[in-house]
């Protein structure tokens, strides 16, 4: 608690020059002010909503270690505003003894108003002497340094008090919301089956569950655990709450929350979705049936040609497809959904492979269609242009029908005999070309 100097009959030395009754009086209304301000902060601290949380919460950690020291701050804070006090008190009555006060009034004023005329003495509340200084049994202050030292104290407790209701406000508000959105999620994801220890949603479900748990409890009892002091910031409580867990939890919960609405989507529309699976499958299926059926045509009509061989039908997807079926008949909706979307992937990989299959097998018979296609054009192309009753032509031409339509069919061969009569109608036009201006004379 602060005690004012020994004023009456004042004989120590001055602080400087001895103020006028007009400096004292502004100096006197100023520190009035000045006292009204600081004990409206004061006052507005003590009934701060975060200093009450904090004096009745059961803190832990980092919390609890600053909260003890602020507390000593808070009481010397009192202490020294009650030394202030006083100050201001003996000086306002050395002023009001006269109207005009005499030397020694105003050599009392001058060393109480800017000299060091304020003692505080230490008390069992003082806190750790490195925060005030060496441990002393008293000190003495101007109020000018008095005023700097509250400052002090007041932002440092402020920034204590401000910190930790920061965190308050925004984060246990948060978290029970997630909680809340938790345990719907926990409810639909029972409903398609979805537990812990059979999904692994269940298990992120039950992870995220308890980490919330734990988040609550330390944000509560040690919120300055959870508090980001900003960059550079003097301003009490200059920072921010760390939001990295729960927002680490609520993305967590965001992807189970998506694969449930998968699986969600699994059960309105498997029905739909197994019947287009065996549509795909029967597709493959009787593709290949074709691609085998037209090897056989290949082997017996094409000579010389290697034919790939053709694979039998794709029964493990079958198999799958049953097990498909069964989870969606006794409603296990969280196996049926990975299973479903592999077997659409794979479905639709043995429909191409059966198509690429059939192509691979029947490319002899369309390369003999081709041939076939260009021994008529280049015939028609003669007929055209008269040369129908040519020999030679003749000759090649059905030489060259008769390797086309024969089976087995050498298709290198046929190639070269519809090369050769290519090559005598173009010889023979080129002939018909380069006489032509001879008969015209």
């Amino acid at each position: 608690m602060g005690v004012a100097g020994p004023f009456p009959g004042y004989a120590g030395r001055s602080s400087g020059p001895v103020m006028d009754r007009d400096e004292a009086d502004r100096a006197l209304a100023r520190l009035g002010a000045e006292h009204e301000a600081i004990e409206t902060s004061l006052l507005a601290l003590q009934d701060h909503a975060g200093r009450r949380l904090l004096e009745g919460a059961d803190l832990t950690g980092v919390t609890k270690e600053r909260w003890a020291a602020t507390e000593q701050l808070i009481t010397l804070l009192w202490a020294y505003f009650d030394a202030y006090a006083g100050a201001i008190g003996a000086a306002r009555e050395i002023r009001a003894r006269r109207r005009y006060p005499n030397r020694e009034d105003l050599l009392a004023l001058t060393e109480l108003l800017r000299g060091q005329g304020v003692t505080v003495a230490s008390t069992a509340t003082r806190p750790d002497p490195s925060i005030t200084g060496p441990a002393r049994l008293s000190e003495r202050f101007t109020l000018e340094e008095l005023v700097a030292r509250m400052n002090e104290l007041y932002a440092r407790s402020l920034d204590m008090v401000v910190a930790s209701d920061s965190v308050w406000s925004a984060l246990p508000a948060r978290i029970d919301l997630l909680a809340a959105e938790l345990h719907r999620t926990r409810s639909l994801a029972h409903s398609v089956g979805v537990r812990p220890g059979e999904h692994p949603a269940g298990d992120d479900l039950e992870s995220i569950t308890h980490e919330l748990a734990t988040l609550r409890v330390q944000v509560i009892s040690d919120p300055l655990a959870f508090w980001l002091p900003g960059p550079g910031s003097a301003a009490p409580g200059g920072g921010r709450p760390d939001t990295t867990r729960y927002d680490r939890a609520a993305r967590a919960l965001d992807d189970v929350r998506r694969e449930i609405e998968a699986v969600l989507a699994v059960r309105q529309d498997a029905e739909q979705r197994l019947v287009h699976l065996r549509d795909v499958l029967s597709r493959a299926d009787r593709t290949l049936a074709e691609a085998r059926s037209a090897r056989g045509e290949v082997l017996a009509k094409i000579a010389a040609s290697e034919v790939p061989a053709v694979s039998g039908p794709p029964t493990a997807l079958q198999e799958r497809l049953a097990a498909a079926s069964e989870y969606r008949r006794h409603a296990q909706w969280h196996r049926l959904s990975p299973l479903l979307e592999s077997l659409e992937r794979e479905a639709e990989d043995e429909l191409l492979r059966a198509r690429e299959s059939l192509s691979a097998v029947t490319a002899p018979l369309a390369v003999r269609a081709e041939l076939r296609g260009r021994l008529d054009a280049f015939k028609a192309k003669v007929a055209r242009h008269g040369l129908a009753e040519d020999p030679v032509l003749i000759e090649r031409y059905d030489a060259a029908r008769r390797m086309l339509w024969s089976a087995p069919c050498d298709l290198r061969v046929a190639g070269q005999a519809v090369l050769r009569y290519q090559e005598a109608v173009a010889e023979l036009l080129d002939v018909r070309r380069s006489s032509a201006p001879e008969d015209r004379r």
